[in-house]
């Protein structure tokens, strides 16, 4: 899996977002959330990734916007790492639940952090 995150690997499409907030599950890293559901794609594509930032919590679409490109670039970083040899396809929405600005350090520690909780519980799942 490379470092990139294309198009294809782009959550989208309302009906499977909705499929995947009635039927996931969720694992948590504050100030991250992980809503995830194991599901076929007709792409080639191991993963599909969306962001969400509440307009509850920052009012000003700039600080939602920047703290989704955090996101974004600390997943794109950090998702070959721990999903090369992943066997199943999945559907993930990060949501920033937090409440205050942050910076990537922090989006990316805890972004680890929200990957290895998710790897463990899928490992426990499946034993």
């Amino acid at each position: 899996m490379d470092q990139s995150f294309r198009k294809i690997e782009k959550l989208k499409g309302q009906k499977l977002i909705e499929k995947l907030f009635s039927e996931g599950q969720s694992v948590a890293a504050y100030p991250l959330r992980l809503v995830y559901l194991k599901t076929n794609f007709d792409d080639p594509v191991k993963i599909k990734t969306g962001v969400s930032v509440s307009k509850r919590n920052f009012k000003k679409a700039v600080d939602r916007n920047r703290i989704k490109r955090l996101m974004r670039e600390a997943y794109r970083l950090n998702k070959s790492e721990y999903f090369n040899n992943i066997p199943d396809q999945y559907a993930f929405m990060i949501l920033y639940i937090g409440k205050t600005q942050t910076d990537f350090e922090t989006v990316s520690r805890k972004m680890k952090t929200l990957m290895d909780a998710f790897l463990k519980q899928q490992s426990l799942l499946k034993t």
